[in-house]
């Protein structure tokens, strides 16, 4: 079969989900030999609450002068990531928001506060696209000067963070302070063409049609064409406790269907991930639709102000995902692939992301 259409896409929402979940099933087999499914241990740092961005969508942020804000220090920053090692964790993923106080120098200072104390043991992700556009403009400097310090402190990914539904219609609804479509993905290929590790995702649930979610996709798509950049996919679900927008839980059957039209959809970005931080066990069926790969979040304060629980028993978690006959195999975070972290690269392969103080792009 050829590539899918948007219109054909657009279709597969109203097909018969037995076929669907079949065929995107057989697609990620294709891809991903076997009943593996990749896995990290990571944890979502929010290094502020303070936010002017006003979204209607985060029970999370607080507008500077609140009493309830914060800028965490460098020492709780740092107790945070020991936490995580203690877990056998391996990446940190830096949140940030739109705080004015903090401009590119903060960001510079702390990731190399983080890369002298832990070399290469751990993985830093974020600021995420949105948040560099902030922090560019709020600095006074080019986004292409931005990322270039941010390289040069340590950083190497530019998670996806931020995107929600990436079509006109629905940023201005949700974000209208968070820049626009064509600035998001703007920043994702200057990232990419740097060297910078980047991810895709998309957040479902807001009310939004199947057709801006295809629309959603076919961008992620067309970039990807362009630059080959993306090396993963996540779909999460929002959360509507204690936010403005409110709303319903959006069931997990419709979760579903999404990642299994994004897995036939998406033919030139390899990884689907699954989200269990929003979705829970129910999560872990995403591996039979589709996906091919999870999170295990020990702390994502923005979700967690929204209601989610999240499982601190990483084995427990594990044991989802074998009691549904799948085989989790750990990876770090440099690494998309099905190859255990134990084995060797096969001869001729590389790794994903230059390693520090090599510059890609």
């Amino acid at each position: 079969m050829g590539r899918l259409s948007p219109e054909e896409a657009l279709a597969l929402f109203q097909s018969p989900w037995a076929e669907l979940k079949q065929r995107a099933h057989a697609r990620r087999s294709e891809i991903v030999p076997g009943h593996q499914a990749t896995y990290l241990v990571m944890r979502i740092v929010s290094v502020t609450n303070v936010c002017v961005a006003d979204c209607s969508y985060c029970a999370f942020y607080r507008r500077p002068g609140d009493p309830e804000a914060y800028v965490l220090t460098n020492e709780q920053i740092f107790q945070k990531i020991d936490e995580l090692r203690s877990a056998g964790g391996s990446l940190v993923a830096m949140e940030g928001g739109f705080n004015p106080l903090l401009k590119i120098d903060h960001y510079e200072k702390l990731f190399r506060k983080i890369r002298d104390r832990y070399s290469d043991t751990i993985e830093i992700y974020g600021p995420t696209a949105v948040e560099v556009l902030y922090i560019a403009n709020h600095s006074q400097i080019s986004i292409d000067e931005a990322l270039g310090r941010l390289w040069d402190a340590g950083l190497r990914w530019i998670p996806g963070g931020g995107a929600e539904i990436l079509t006109p219609e629905w940023r201005k609804k949700l974000s209208p302070r968070k820049y626009s479509v064509e600035q998001y993905f703007k920043v994702m290929e200057t990232a990419q063409k740097k060297g910078f590790g980047t991810t895709a995702t998309m957040v479902i649930g807001f009310g939004e049609n199947p057709e801006a979610r295809v629309e959603h996709l076919q961008k992620v798509r067309e970039l990807q064409d362009q630059t080959g950049g993306f090396k993963s996919f996540l779909c999460w679900t929002y959360q509507p406790d204690h936010t403005v927008l409110a709303g319903e839980r959006v069931p997990n059957d419709e979760y579903l269907k999404t990642i299994a039209v994004s897995r036939l959809f998406l033919d030139n970005i390899p990884h689907l991930r699954t989200s269990l931080l929003t979705q829970g066990e129910k999560g872990v069926e995403a591996l039979f639709c589709g996906a091919d790969d999870f999170d295990i979040a020990l702390e994502d304060q923005v979700t967690q102000k929204a209601g989610v629980k999240i499982e601190p028993d990483i084995q427990k978690v594990l044991g989802w995902v074998e009691n549904v006959g799948m085989r989790p195999v750990k990876r770090e975070p440099w690494q998309m692939s099905l190859t255990p972290p134990s084995l060797p690269l096969l001869q001729g392969e590389e790794p994903s992301i230059p390693p520090l103080g090599v510059r890609g792009g």
